[in-house]
């Protein structure tokens, strides 16, 4: 029987309003150790949400957080990413007046467990890209050069758990494969992900398990192999 401590994540009866629009109706969602979850869903159907109410941006209306067995509902982001959980928005949210060397020196900290296995050194063994335009402002890199900087500095942190929102959306398909390739890189390091993209072929590549959402409701829990196995579902919610 699984424990609170099994789980990095672990969140009952998540509820999640804007106003009066509920947007999260009863979601229970798992991330274990070692990890690697898909979470799809066509647009406005409640991802970003879940994550933001994982993180502690957004305060549920009723529903439980437990972050590594401790009751984290509503707490403050900053708390949860004490506990070894880095978030890589879907805005990226890179400092845009700093260079990319400075972005990621002021990220670097050993993670909880005193763990500095994500060097500045190994990032930029990771993403090459990256090491050639040190000196480049954030605000200077095309987006799929931000999206690996706002990777490499949550690295920088030596999470336990990556939260990774619309990993490729937008990004030319080069720089794309490119970023499945760093996914696939920290899930072969041991951190856990949780990968938000609407490219289901690249993301059940990587995950262990995937979740479907639809208005806020889980309709689909289940590994890789199973999504693919049911194309009925991959066409009904995911329109493909």
């Amino acid at each position: 029987m699984s424990t609170s401590q099994d789980w990095l994540i672990e969140a009952k009866g998540l509820n999640t309003h804007y106003g009066a629009s509920h947007i999260l109706k009863g979601i229970d969602f798992r991330v274990g150790k070692g990890e690697t979850i898909g979470l799809m869903g066509r647009n406005g159907m409640g991802k970003s949400t879940l994550l933001k109410s994982l993180m502690g941006l957004v305060k549920p209306s009723a529903g439980r957080v437990h972050i590594k067995g401790q009751d984290m509902t509503g707490s403050p982001a900053y708390r949860v990413a004490r506990l070894g959980i880095a978030y890589v928005p879907e805005g990226r949210g890179i400092f845009g007046n700093l260079s990319v060397k400075e972005n990621l020196i002021m990220a670097a900290r050993p993670g909880v467990r005193g763990q500095r296995d994500w060097t500045y050194e190994r990032v930029l063994e990771t993403f090459p890209r990256l090491a050639e335009r040190l000196g480049h402002g954030g605000q200077q890199l095309s987006g799929g050069e931000q999206q690996m900087l706002t990777i490499g500095r949550a690295l920088m942190t030596n999470p336990d758990l990556l939260i990774l929102d619309e990993a490729t959306e937008g990004l030319a398909p080069l720089i794309a494969r490119e970023i499945w390739r760093i996914c696939a890189v920290i899930r072969d390091s041991g951190i856990s992900s949780v990968i938000v993209d609407k490219n289901w072929k690249h993301v059940t590549q990587i995950t262990d398990r995937n979740v479907i959402l639809v208005k806020g409701e889980v309709v689909f829990e289940g590994t890789s192999d199973e999504l693919i196995s049911r194309p009925e579902i991959l066409e009904q919610h995911l329109g493909v």
